[in-house]
């Protein structure tokens, strides 16, 4: 009877699961393992949403699993020193785990390559839909321009999604954690959505992603999948989203796919230069300006701009925010406040449940100026978007109670009434003049 483990990472879900598939082909039983890694709690990457996702999606993961005559063993500690624990343990014969493209992923494997050697399996294209690396511009080894990089995308061969497995057979002896005492995380923001597998593919389902090319861009409309979790933590595949997708049709289902090219494209950035998470891609020699003040304004959605400032608390409320919102309040703080895009990302890596390394840094990098964006001076006027994503005002209606009362555009400039409401602040910074310190730091186009 042979054993194999399946090192379940970023792909917590039953569906085309690579990791799983390869360990149930290459073995009689499989022990799924997942390891609540000390070292990612120490460098401070655990945040509070996260954590409490996390737990509804190894439940989940877990209750699915049982019904395939399986189960999910749960571990606390290095991820290298307890796979090596119950490898030995069970006498496996094979360590299966999803290749990743961050340091600590590309750390965790050199560990694993260290003990198991050719016993280690590294999957390629769990994470993403196309593997980074797989295409590459001639004499390069990635494209630092998506448009390129997506026409060669198109014209790639892709795997085709794998079925979920019917049954899996795992060995009764490996003892863990008991998942059940994960229910205690507490989040940082009220309203999360629920984790786990099953959440995705009903939210999928229920999705028309057929309206989203017209209404992926309205604020106050939603339109947007909201499936962004699910695929950080590997709930859903991105393979099985382009196939499911492209099956759909229609400019809907191409305008989402394309957003599913730009998460793989920051994936084969950071795959070949992973110090983009922290240092600028392309140096600009930005003097950002520092005001601790404006920082926390921008924090707390209160710089007295309000589609800005509703970004900021829908952030702070759902661990989530609105794509366009997303690129207005990054460019806000890097563009009109001209302040370093890693304070940003920072404040951003605490709150989404989506903190993604590769879309989170590489997005900052894209708005700042300093990442593959070939405009790097691109300025989004934070008014004149709110006029065109928000025209009546009920984005920012839902987000600032203290401006409801506000009719129609006028939420948008509440200093310009002759009253302006005494609880909400003035703006930071001249709204005629959004864009003088990048004038005084790098000129604009």
């Amino acid at each position: 009877m042979t054993i194999a483990i399946a090192l379940l990472t970023q792909d917590l879900r039953l569906h085309d699961n690579p990791v799983l598939h390869a360990a149930a082909r290459s073995a009689d039983q499989v022990v799924p393992l997942f390891v609540l890694d000390a070292d990612i709690e120490a460098a401070g990457f655990a945040a509070p949403n996260r954590r409490a996702f996390l737990a509804g999606c190894l439940a989940d993961l877990d209750s699915s699993l049982h019904r395939a005559g399986s189960r999910l063993l749960l571990r606390r500690g290095s991820a290298v020193a307890e796979t090596a624990k119950l490898a030995d343990e069970v006498d496996a014969v094979a360590v299966h785990v999803a290749a990743g493209v961050s340091s600590f992923a590309r750390r965790r494997e050199a560990g694993l390559r260290e003990h198991f050697a050719d016993r280690l399996q590294v999957h390629d294209g769990s994470l993403t839909a196309l593997p980074p690396g797989a295409v590459a511009p001639n004499g390069k080894d990635h494209y630092a321009v998506f448009t390129p990089y997506f026409r060669a995308w198109q014209q790639s061969t892709r795997r085709p999604p794998h079925r979920a497995p019917r049954s899996l057979r795992t060995p009764d002896g490996p003892s863990g954690i008991d998942i059940a005492t994960l229910r205690d995380a507490r989040a940082d923001s009220p309203q999360l959505p629920p984790g786990g597998e099953t959440e995705a593919r009903t939210r999928w389902k229920a999705w028309d992603v057929a309206a989203y090319e017209e209404a992926h861009d309205d604020l106050a409309a939603d339109g947007t999948s909201r499936l962004s979790p699910y695929l950080h933590f590997g709930c859903l595949s991105a393979t099985e989203l382009v196939d499911l997708a492209e099956r759909r049709g229609g400019p809907g289902a191409e305008a989402f796919v394309r957003q599913l090219v730009w998460r793989d494209f920051h994936h084969q950035v950071l795959a070949a230069r992973p110090d983009a998470a922290w240092q600028d891609y392309r140096a600009k020699g930005d003097g950002w300006h520092t005001d601790d003040r404006e920082a926390q304004a921008w924090r707390q959605g209160r710089t007295g701009f309000p589609v800005v400032d509703a970004g900021m608390r829908q952030l702070a409320h759902e661990g989530w925010m609105h794509n366009r919102a997303r690129l207005l309040t990054a460019s806000f703080l890097t563009k009109t406040l001209y302040q370093d895009w890693r304070i940003g990302a920072r404040h951003f890596l605490h709150f989404l449940v989506d903190g993604d390394i590769a879309n989170n840094q590489l997005n900052w990098q894209w708005v700042a100026g300093t990442g593959t964006d070939t405009r790097p001076n691109r300025v989004l006027n934070p008014l004149t978007q709110a006029d065109r994503l928000d025209p009546d005002g009920s984005y920012v209606r839902r987000w600032l109670p203290e401006l409801a009362h506000l009719p129609g555009r006028a939420i948008h400039r509440p200093w310009l009434l002759d009253r302006p409401p005494a609880d909400y602040p003035t703006p930071l910074v001249d709204p005629g003049e959004t864009a003088t310190r990048l004038r005084r730091g790098r000129g604009l186009d």
